[in-house]
């Protein structure tokens, strides 16, 4: 039988995170019509072997060929399914319709892509739990202007990625290229905010600096027509931790979050800043997603966004 889903799992040393994963994608309402595979880029600790046993395909390459492009094109050509499902290792449902939510929008024969919605956990640094408010919101919107997505919880249509496969040399933000190029062919993006994920990001500050240097170091490749200065830097950090130091003044947390908020803002756009070597014109849209702090009345996504399915399924109960 052909599998109406595959969910393809890039991975390297995941241990710790993937059985919640697995286990979570077994209580999925469409579990006996998904196929697993998981793209490991040579892992040294149980990832793969938790994987096998628990029924995943399990495709392997070499450290020095990954790219996350190239760990895509190789899940999606060992994929079977109509629809093509992307996870992280770390991230884990919170309800048992999450597939079946996030593959709703393709009703439309328009739409190309979806994404859907993450939040954090306990150990979610509080700026980056802005972020997930920012970018990912509690209302759905299935025509997006935009070519923002996120291959941690997205879904492609197997066709489209046949005739257009993901760009392998991007250092990262294959999911922000493949839906730009998508969507110049008249093709749209949908957001689904009742398909939600935990995304569990344990990161030090090397890696933090270093995920949104790469980051920068793509987009500066997908939209050549702007720098980011030494100013911008300033600038950007400051107007994030100031925000972000409102919202933990109102959250009670100020004291608490601060030292975390000025080491995050400032990494992030140290690392941007750091990736930064040509120009690039996004979408103004596209720039607040990515730049600029929480407006509390989000005026901005308020005036584009629609309420289109905001029920929410069975929250799954974790063993551990």
């Amino acid at each position: 039988m052909i599998p109406k889903c595959s969910i393809i799992i890039r991975s390297f040393n995941e241990e710790k995170h993937i059985g919640r994963l697995l286990e979570g994608i077994g209580k999925q309402t469409l579990y006996p019509q998904l196929e697993l595979i998981l793209v490991d880029s040579g892992s040294t600790d149980l990832t793969a072997e938790i994987a096998r046993n628990a029924g995943v395909k399990v495709v392997n390459i070499k450290p020095e060929d990954f790219s996350f492009g190239r760990a895509l094109n190789i899940g999606c050509q060992a994929a079977s399914g109509k629809y093509l499902l992307f996870a992280s290792a770390h991230v884990y449902p919170l309800y048992t319709d999450w597939v079946e939510k996030m593959i709703a929008p393709f009703e439309k024969e328009r739409v190309a892509l979806v994404y859907g919605r993450q939040v954090g956990n306990e150990i979610t640094k509080y700026s980056e739990e802005q972020l997930f408010k920012k970018w990912f919101p509690s209302v759905s919107n299935y025509d997006q202007r935009i070519p923002f997505c996120n291959n941690a919880n997205a879904v492609i249509r197997k066709s489209l990625w046949e005739e257009q496969p993901y760009d392998e040399q991007l250092t990262g933000l294959e999911d922000l290229d493949w839906a730009t190029r998508i969507m110049k062919k008249g093709y749209s993006v949908a957001y689904e905010s009742s398909a939600t994920i935990v995304h569990v990001h344990e990161e030090s500050v090397s890696r933090i600096r270093n995920r949104y240097r790469r980051e920068a170091i793509a987009l500066k490749n997908i939209y050549p027509n702007e720098r980011f200065t030494f100013f911008s830097f300033i600038r950007l950090s400051v107007g994030n931790v100031w925000a972000d130091s409102i919202h933990a003044l109102h959250d009670g947390k100020f004291f608490k979050e601060l030292s975390s908020i000025v080491a995050f803002r400032v990494l992030q756009f140290w690392g941007t800043y750091q990736g930064y070597r040509q120009k690039f014109q996004p979408d103004e849209t596209l720039r607040m997603r990515f730049y600029y702090p929480n407006d509390f009345k989000d005026k901005l996504f308020k005036k584009k966004e629609q309420n289109t399915s905001n029920e929410l399924g069975e929250k799954i109960i974790y063993s551990s």
